[in-house]
């Protein structure tokens, strides 16, 4: 996997379009495969995402196909591919997966972007690949991190983490993500690396939250903290190392997502905390805030396992539950007292 290497990344959102710049800096042949047809030739054309990076000029490099998830376009440009990177949101990975059976080829290496747990089954992207495409599994690899699609996209300095059981072949995929503005580590712990980008965002919309009320920084960075804590005891209980909580995953992510304007997740709880309602905020965002779908899934997950979250909890409870946000945010601190 040294030198140049065939890639390709699927879903032409944000995320999925600035690694695709990106992998076309690092020298590599990159192809966007993307659902619509006037999309990928506005981009081919004038080398702009225009619906989700306006005014941001993509490498020449980049070439997108239009095409439905496992079809004739996809398959061709599929044919070679020795890395494919899975940008699609975490609620529709698993119907892509089964779109892409006998499409993707057989010694190809899956890198998922996504960050979300799955409401249906309550389980991340490493478990519905072994179960959709097992061959794969052992060639899976999650990329996550604190990285805004734009600041990449920019050619900002980031800093990221590949999760992937292999230490040899997470070691390769750094070199093929590698260019001098974007570092990549490797972490083997998948579980931790898939949990602390999923978890994050549902602290993100409390954060954004108690920012919209005006409760203020000592506020944040209370539900910060906390959150990671909770974060950390669920990825324990499935299995993840408690270290890497305090990785890039982890606390950087959460860093970057509870802070910066460009978090969707952010954003929810920033327009929440204002008044409005999580339906009229979902209808007007044209990217999906996995946080509001991944908040349903971790509830559930954590009252399955006995873990404790009251954040997750209390985010529950704003989302779905009608808890009125600022009772919700002054409930925590309300609390029984207790040790850290």
């Amino acid at each position: 996997m040294s030198g140049t290497t065939t890639t390709a990344v699927l879903g032409g959102g944000s995320w999925g379009t600035a690694l695709a710049h990106l992998l076309a800096h690092a020298g590599h042949r990159v192809t966007l495969l993307l659902r619509d047809p006037e999309q990928a030739a506005h981009i081919n054309a004038h080398h702009e995402n225009p619906r989700y990076l306006r005014g941001v000029p993509l490498h020449p490099g980049v070439r997108a196909v239009a095409g439905p998830t496992g079809g004739s376009e996809q398959a061709a440009a599929l044919a070679d591919v020795s890395v494919l990177v899975l940008s699609v949101p975490c609620q529709a990975m698993r119907g892509t997966l089964r779109g892409l059976a006998g499409v993707v080829p057989p010694d190809c290496v899956l890198v998922n972007t996504a960050k979300g747990i799955e409401v249906s089954e309550l389980v991340t992207v490493e478990r519905m690949v072994r179960e959709e495409l097992p061959a794969f599994v052992d060639r899976y690899a999650v990329l996550s991190g604190p990285s805004f699609a734009l600041e990449v996209a920019t050619c900002k300095p980031t800093a990221v983490v590949l999760g992937c059981r292999d230490e040899r072949l997470g070691a390769r995929l750094r070199e093929v993500f590698a260019t001098p503005w974007f570092r990549s580590y490797s972490s083997t712990d998948v579980p931790g690396v898939e949990l602390g980008g999923a978890v994050k965002n549902i602290i993100a919309i409390g954060a954004g939250l108690s920012d919209g009320l005006g409760f203020g920084l000592n506020a944040r960075a209370a539900l910060v903290t906390r959150g990671l804590a909770e974060t950390s005891r669920l990825g324990v209980a499935l299995g993840a190392r408690a270290s890497t909580f305090m990785g890039l995953s982890g606390l950087g992510d959460l860093m970057l997502t509870c802070s910066g304007d460009l978090s969707r997740n952010r954003q929810v709880g920033l327009r929440l905390g204002a008044g409005e309602s999580l339906d009229a905020i979902v209808a007007s965002m044209n990217m999906v805030a996995e946080g509001v779908k991944t908040t349903q899934a971790v509830h559930r997950l954590a009252s399955r396992l006995g873990v404790d979250m009251p954040v997750t909890r209390t985010m529950y409870g704003v989302l779905y539950e009608a808890f009125p946000p600022r009772e919700a945010v002054q409930s925590l601190m309300g609390r029984q007292l207790k040790e850290e």
